[in-house]
């Protein structure tokens, strides 16, 4: 979404030998559409939670997994983490996906970013976990 800011989107200075001058600011605001989809019964894994990053690049996010421990992000390159929500979110179970506003850094962080539900609420991201599977699943391949 771009959009046109300030008090004028132009504004014409006296022409100095036939040249104008003029001022315009545009910023770009980017939302990002999750999808997800519930893990298929067999292939479901516990995992165990270890400490995760304060924030993660927006560019890296491929899909999602909500759960009822928070929503699972699945990165590029298989790296998996749990966004944990200061709150119950129960909207985001009601349709598949979610939104997410990254910063003007271009990353998402816990105690500052949100996840949008698609009926228009609203969850803070509380703190993120690193997950790696669980070695006592013996449901595992």
């Amino acid at each position: 979404m771009l959009g046109v800011s300030g008090p004028a989107a132009a504004i014409a200075l006296p022409s100095a030998g036939g040249v104008q001058i003029a001022q315009l600011n545009i910023q770009q605001r980017v939302i990002i559409r999750v999808p997800t989809r519930p893990e298929p019964p067999e292939r479901r894994m516990r995992w165990k939670e270890k400490d995760g990053p304060d924030c993660i690049d927006a560019t890296a996010l491929a899909g999602a997994q909500v759960g009822p421990d928070g929503v699972d992000l699945l990165l590029n390159g298989g790296t998996r983490l749990r966004a944990r929500l200061s709150s119950a979110c129960p909207a985001l179970n009601f349709y598949s996906g979610f939104y997410v506003r990254p910063g003007r850094d271009g990353r998402i962080c816990e105690d500052r970013d949100s996840i949008r539900t698609r009926a228009g609420g609203s969850c803070e991201i509380d703190r993120f976990r690193r997950l790696v599977p669980d070695k006592r699943d013996r449901r595992r391949r």
